[in-house]
């Protein structure tokens, strides 16, 4: 390497050495370490948007890289929703270059239509990164989810009516949303607040982007986002919704719990079938709800759960239907005998 280039990466290096002495940068950098060092890491995955959220993620991961000695691998998400998104992924792109950070820009390709158009792009965006997560062999992908969001997403949840599973599923620094992978999403601003981000950045980097479609009130979480700094200003107390979090969460476990217990007692299962017999109904709605639902998408080798409208109308009609003998669901056939309920798949017959 040049001298030149090497005396580039020397200031780039005092660049982040000089940044973590700064008192409250410093203090930062130990809180978001200390939600994840206790996993085995050899390398990193980032997902970047060019937003304050996730490029003080990537400062504070770039750090963590350094500190241990390995590498990290950004990826910014074109999805081609707006004109202008191609030149501001080159824009981040370049901007981070000058920082030792190499960003691989992801294009979409598939064509995202107006409805729901926020949740089509979070799934391509997750397809694409755990694509090349898997190319490069990362076990963790790093996301910039932080504690408004955690607020905003409890509130979506809430409106549309989601069971508690749905209410707690943002709660967690680590979770698994893809059945067929074993790569673990880790959210480790999950007790960060937007603010503290935000300093970050102005701290650190000095830029970032503004993404128009975050204030756009054509969107339910934007609308969200407004109703809860209102209910900031009336009065609402985070701590004591944080508090709900965390015991909801508590009783998420303590189901989880039982549902394991349940599946482990009153299930039998084979390779071409499963086996459900009478004690099985013989628990909580919730605890038969999970329970039913972790077993179908296991067996039906799908890769989402069944929806729960669905799924409920067919644990009422295995608890009181006398005259049909058997319904299909999710690429299964449920059959009903006197005490037990037989689950064979479809393409199996």
């Amino acid at each position: 390497m040049k001298r030149k280039n090497l005396n580039a990466n020397k200031i780039t290096l005092n660049f982040y050495k000089n940044n973590l002495k700064k008192k409250k940068v410093r203090e930062l950098y130990k809180k978001f370490k200390r939600n994840f060092d206790y996993l085995k890491i050899d390398k990193i995955c980032v997902l970047v948007s060019g937003g304050p959220d996730s490029l003080a993620l990537l400062f504070l991961l770039k750090c963590y890289s350094l500190e241990k000695k390995i590498k990290i691998y950004c990826y910014l998400v074109d999805h081609k929703i707006r004109e202008e998104s191609s030149l501001e992924a080159k824009k981040v792109k370049l901007f981070l270059k000058k920082y030792l950070i190499d960003c691989k820009i992801l294009v979409n390709k598939e064509k995202i239509t107006p409805s729901n158009l926020q949740s089509k792009a979070r799934v391509i965006r997750y397809n694409l990164a755990f694509k090349e997560s898997e190319k490069n062999k990362i076990k963790y992908i790093f996301t910039g989810h932080h504690r408004d969001d955690l607020y905003e997403n409890f509130f979506i949840r809430l409106v549309r009516g989601s069971g508690l599973k749905g209410l707690v599923s943002f709660h967690n620094v680590k979770s698994k949303i893809k059945k067929e992978s074993d790569i673990k999403i880790i959210r480790p601003l999950i007790n960060f607040n937007k603010n503290q981000l935000k300093y970050i950045v102005d701290e650190t980097f000095i830029y970032y982007v503004k993404d128009p479609m975050n204030s756009s009130n054509t969107f339910l979480r934007s609308r969200i986002r407004e109703m809860i700094v209102k209910l900031g200003k009336d009065g609402l107390k985070f701590k004591k919704l944080e508090q709900t979090l965390s015991n909801l969460s508590d009783s998420d476990h303590s189901i989880d719990f039982y549902v394991k217990k349940n599946i482990a007692a009153n299930v039998i299962n084979k390779k071409d079938f499963i086996l459900l017999n009478s004690n099985f109904f013989e628990n909580s709605s919730e605890v038969v709800f999970r329970s039913l639902n972790i077993i179908l998408l296991k067996f039906s080798k799908k890769n989402n759960y069944v929806r729960g409208k669905k799924l409920k109308f067919l644990i009422s009609w295995l608890e009181n239907e006398t005259t049909s003998k058997k319904l299909t669901l999710s690429g299964c056939i449920i059959e009903k005998t006197s005490n037990t309920v037989l689950i064979s798949r479809e393409n199996d017959k």
